[in-house]
């Protein structure tokens, strides 16, 4: 069995925790939107950690920067769509 690297366990976590908001969103009285932008609020803890605290490419590159703007766009736009 092959074993999961540390950023593998992350991508895991990131799913994970929206998987989790998703379900609660369906599951309980708590709005589809609501739930699913709590689990983008847990999961931008995994994000952070992943390129900010411990990133797998040099912190001056033009991909760490994109991918930076890209999360918070999303995040963003999750939050909007859960407010609306």
């Amino acid at each position: 069995m092959a074993r999961l690297s540390y950023y593998d366990k992350l991508l895991v976590a990131i799913a994970g925790s929206l998987a989790l908001g998703m379900a609660i969103g369906l599951a309980t009285p708590v709005a589809f939107l609501s739930g699913l932008a709590a689990g983008a609020i847990v999961a931008t803890i995994f994000v952070y950690e992943a390129m900010f605290r411990n990133p797998p490419i040099p912190t001056e590159s033009v991909q760490y920067k994109a991918a930076a703007i890209a999360w918070h766009a999303f995040l963003g736009l999750t939050i909007v769509a859960a407010a609306v």
